[in-house]
């Protein structure tokens, strides 16, 4: 019954961010229209848009080759794994062991190079720029998330995310000490900037000189611009999921019962769809940060991050 219950986990986490991750990027729209004064496309927006896309001609650049065409099968493929071992639902599934820290940033960094490469494969001058531009990104994004968890896995003495969780669900005080808050502000500039949101990327924007994410993905089209597009959908939700499960961890089962894990997806989409309508309302008072402003912040949210590493370590170390 356990084994059964595991693998129950590990599916609804997986189908939750496939299906919930497109409807979250429309209430995300839906809260800011509102918040501008406009009425909004809806919800469904995003799921009409990939039906859309899956009806198309898929379209390939000449002189591409297989980083082209494999990126973004590959994203989706990486964060859907990534979905699996991180504890949206439960922390007692099959692959737990496996949820390591390190590897759960090292799939969302392979992703990332998957997309890099195909902007460069296009050999177009917005491509290139894309690719250089999201891998500077990527650079000092991938270091903050580790040391961000790092900071928690310190009190629980293993950077094994679903042990992390269940051992902060028993110390909940521990989230107000100053290495936790200094830990989910960190983390939290650097899911922007991992997402491609304000004020670090504008997701809706078309202008060249300003693009990072939109530029790597200018010559894709049909299916494939769809898979792109559910790829980066799925990495908001999961880091959205992961930032809730790592700092509100309640309403995720810890244990072998059917009814804590039937509640878990209605306690987690709660609180997803919470940040995501905070980060929309954010959106709307704040600006994008000029390019070269980029590197600023993130070096900043890094900062942040090794202090939170420092004052949990010296915070454990004198308990």
């Amino acid at each position: 019954m356990r084994n059964a219950l595991g693998y129950a986990a590990v599916v609804g986490q997986v189908a939750a961010v496939v299906a919930g991750a497109p409807l979250l990027t429309g209430w995300m729209r839906l809260v800011r229209a509102r918040l501008e004064g406009r009425a909004g496309a809806g919800v469904l927006q995003p799921w009409r848009d990939t039906r859309k896309l899956l009806r198309k001609e898929p379209v390939t650049p000449v002189g591409t080759g297989p980083a082209f065409r494999v990126a973004p099968a590959l994203l989706v493929a990486t964060t859907a794994v990534a979905a699996a071992l991180v504890p949206l639902l439960s922390t007692a599934t099959p692959v737990s062991g496996h949820a390591d820290l390190i590897v759960v940033v090292a799939l969302f960094a392979l992703g990332t190079l998957a997309l890099a490469l195909a902007g460069l494969d296009t050999g177009t001058a917005f491509g290139g720029m894309g690719a250089s531009r999201e891998m500077t990104v990527a650079a000092l994004v991938e270091p903050t998330i580790l040391l961000s968890v790092f900071a928690l896995s310190i009190p629980a003495g293993t950077t094994n995310i679903p042990a992390i969780v269940a051992d902060a669900l028993g110390q909940p005080a521990r989230f107000a000490s100053p290495a936790g808050l200094l830990a989910v502000a960190a983390l939290a500039v650097a899911v922007l900037a991992e997402t491609g949101r304000i004020p670090v990327d504008n997701p809706s924007t078309h202008l060249e000189l300003t693009m990072i994410h939109e530029a790597m993905v200018l010559e894709y089209a049909g299916p494939d611009l769809a898979l792109v597009e559910l790829g980066a959908q799925m990495r908001l939700a999961l880091l959205l999921g992961l930032l809730s499960s790592l700092f509100v961890p309640w309403g995720i089962a810890t244990g072998a019962s059917w009814a804590a894990l039937a509640a878990a997806p209605v306690l987690c989409a709660v609180k997803v769809a919470a940040l995501g309508a905070l980060l929309a309302a954010a959106e709307v008072c704040w600006a994008k940060v000029r390019l070269f402003r980029v590197p600023e912040l993130l070096a900043g949210s890094f900062l942040l991050a090794l202090l939170s590493v420092s004052a949990s370590y010296f915070l454990n170390g004198a308990s």
